[in-house]
């Protein structure tokens, strides 16, 4: 809200109202679409001021509406055209630079845009359009950061609290239909058990730019994370790595990665995955991008093969970062997770999932998060003891503040809440997750 506000007011200044009575009539068509950009409406904007652009081009302040209104409406080719024509006439606006660099940036003109950007940030802005321009200026950053050769890394670690460590079920007691509803007392170990935690992990990621169009890509990551109360066999830790390649064409990007992950559990190996993933990524502009995958993994589970499971999962998702630097993403995926033993169908499930997710900042140096997500899975046999087919709803709610504290500092305090609402006693729970996270990035 303050970001609209902010660039309603620079719209003001940038746009000369004082009219001659020799234009009144005309200057009143400048002034509609004005009122209509400033309550919202930029499309309609654009819409009512693009029918009168050939006799008006080249005058300031219809051109400056123009341009603002073509860039809220995502029409960045013409936002271009309009803006070009309000700097050959008024060099020199820092709002009009800024917002000229903008849309060079969501066109892909990234070393044009940076020049503009930081001539509008040399001269008199106020400080919440410096942070905006700033904020332009990071995102140019990470682009070209994409396309050149890198490596980047981190450490992190924090403390949190877990109201469910083993994603237990609430109640001790289950009856079991396979033995005439014998009411069965779980061991300790299966019910729900709460602990405060501390957490450590470090992770790698480079980029190997071969030419313009190829890459070679790689990364590892790994935490640990023991439990600081009285909970014995329950820390848990996991280490990932990945290689691939990237393929680049104009607004494409195509992605080939190979992946292994190992989950550990009470100090031993609780499951090993190896797999791949195929990834397309279309960047309709700077600001929006379609991500569609294809993953595949091999899970095993040593010492319980009759587990191991392919598990494949096709997805797509939508993200969209605005110009005042708030993001917002939604996608959804379905997929299978197919046993490899033979007569253990209950050990499989389809799956379909929803994920959401949004980002705003609040401060120069804080932010604010909020993802959700939602999967069902529904299983392939009965259960041989609660003799039912087992579907699972899983709703997850996390929701924290992104501090940066320093520079390549941040702490993420954070909540996490997940439900699992299961038809099976064992497998149905809920757990609430606090943490505290301070990473180093280098």
């Amino acid at each position: 809200m303050q970001a609209n506000l902010l660039r309603r007011a620079l719209l003001l200044c940038a746009v000369g109202l004082s009219i001659s009575s020799a234009h009144a009539e005309v200057d009143e068509l400048v002034r509609t679409a004005l009122r209509l950009y400033q309550s919202g409406q930029p499309r309609a904007a654009f819409d009512l001021l693009q029918t009168h652009e050939v006799e008006r081009a080249g005058d300031p302040d219809f051109d400056t509406v123009l341009g603002m209104a073509a860039n809220d409406a995502g029409d960045y080719p013409r936002a271009i055209m309009a803006l070009e024509r309000v700097m050959a006439v008024q060099p020199g606006q820092a709002r009009i630079q800024a917002e000229l660099g903008r849309a060079l940036f969501a066109v892909g003109d990234n070393a044009a845009a940076r020049t503009l950007l930081q001539q509008a940030r040399a001269g008199q802005v106020p400080d919440g359009a410096a942070l905006t321009i700033d904020r332009f200026l990071n995102a140019i950053d990470r682009v070209e950061d994409a396309s050149r050769s890198s490596v980047r890394g981190y450490v992190e670690a924090g403390f949190g609290y877990d109201s469910n460590v083993n994603s237990g079920p609430a109640g001790a007691n289950v009856a079991v239909p396979a033995f005439g509803g014998l009411l069965l007392t779980l061991d300790p170990s299966g019910v729900r058990q709460k602990s405060s935690f501390v957490t450590g992990g470090a992770g790698l990621a480079g980029r190997w730019v071969l030419d313009p169009r190829w890459s070679v890509i790689a990364g590892a990551s790994a935490y640990a994370r023991p439990n600081t109360s009285a909970v014995d066999g329950m820390d848990t830790g996991q280490a990932d790595g990945n290689v691939g390649v990237s393929y680049r064409h104009e607004r494409h990007e195509v992605i080939l990665a190979t992946q292994v992950s190992s989950f550990r559990y009470d100090g031993r190996s609780l499951r090993e995955t190896a797999g791949g993933t195929a990834e397309w990524v279309y960047r309709l502009d700077g600001f929006r991008q379609i991500d569609t995958y294809l993953q595949y993994a091999r899970l095993h589970y040593p010492g319980q093969s009759v587990r191991d499971t392919d598990r494949t999962v096709l997805g797509t998702s939508y993200a969209h970062r605005f110009a005042g630097g708030q993001l917002a993403y939604g996608g959804a995926y379905v997929g299978r997770e197919a046993t490899r033993a033979d007569d253990v169908d209950q050990l499989g499930h389809r799956l379909i999932g929803l994920r959401a997710g949004g980002q705003a900042p609040l401060t120069a140096t804080l932010a604010g998060f909020a993802t959700l997500g939602w999967e069902r899975r529904r299983y392939g046999g009965e259960d041989p003891f609660f003799l039912l087919r087992r579907t699972d709803h899983q709703a997850t709610v996390n929701f924290g503040l992104l501090w940066d504290l320093a520079p390549r500092w941040r702490v993420t305090p954070q909540i996490a809440l997940t439900r699992v609402d299961s038809n099976s006693p064992i497998a149905d729970f809920h757990k609430t997750v606090f943490s505290v996270i301070a990473r180093r990035e280098f």
